[in-house]
């Protein structure tokens, strides 16, 4: 089973200083790795005159770090650790550095830039994601306005409505509460609902 995460709910940047050099820690919630490669690309545009732009993301257990110069393991990687370390999973971290004229050695870098990440995280709300399980729920015509109403007024997140010859509803449910819901959906259709088990997926808790 998925373990539970922390996200972000929108993109956050924070500013720190390391011996005059300025580090601009830039986070964001991203759902993929195009979606991280986008962000990173977009703040290398905006920050095209800086010394460095080291990036990091985690996207579904997936871990990538790079140093854009900096001497190898340096950034990318006390970047990764630092969300890793957090708890967030679907992230995307870009710092960006402005050379203050010092240099501050292979330990230095390691600070400056893991902490240039945690400082950023210490300034988020974050939202936990707990495993779900997509469910897809068939009723007939004449039942669907009765469900859809009552699915949308619990507490069950209706994902996508699908029209053909019944109606589909897809459904984000706790995974502790798939045979609950299933309970739910029979009562609620006199047992004439069918029921289906998606893929696993996340929902904030």
């Amino acid at each position: 089973m998925s373990a539970p995460y922390l996200t972000l709910k929108t993109p956050v940047e924070h500013e720190t200083e390391a011996r005059r050099s300025r580090f601009v820690c830039a986070l964001a919630p991203v759902q993929s790795a195009e979606e991280a490669a986008a962000f990173i690309a977009g703040r290398r545009r905006l920050h095209a005159s800086a010394s460095h732009n080291c990036t990091a993301y985690v996207v579904a257990g997936l871990q990538k770090g790079d140093d854009d110069g900096e001497p190898g393991g340096t950034a990318g990687t006390p970047m990764v650790q630092a969300l890793v370390g957090r708890g967030f999973d679907h992230v995307v971290a870009v710092v960006t550095r402005y050379f203050g004229g010092i240099l501050l050695g292979a330990g230095g870098l390691v600070r400056a830039y893991g902490s240039a990440v945690t400082e950023t995280l210490d300034r988020v709300e974050p939202v936990r994601m707990v495993p779900a399980r997509l469910v897809h729920v068939a009723v007939a015509h004449d039942q669907a306005g009765r469900v859809e109403n009552d699915l949308r007024a619990s507490r069950y997140a209706v994902r996508e409505v699908g029209y053909g010859s019944a109606v589909d509803f897809v459904v984000a449910v706790g995974v502790d509460e798939v045979d609950a819901f299933r309970d739910w959906a029979a009562s609620l259709t006199a047992g004439r609902a069918r029921v289906e088990l998606g893929r696993d997926v996340h929902v904030p808790q």
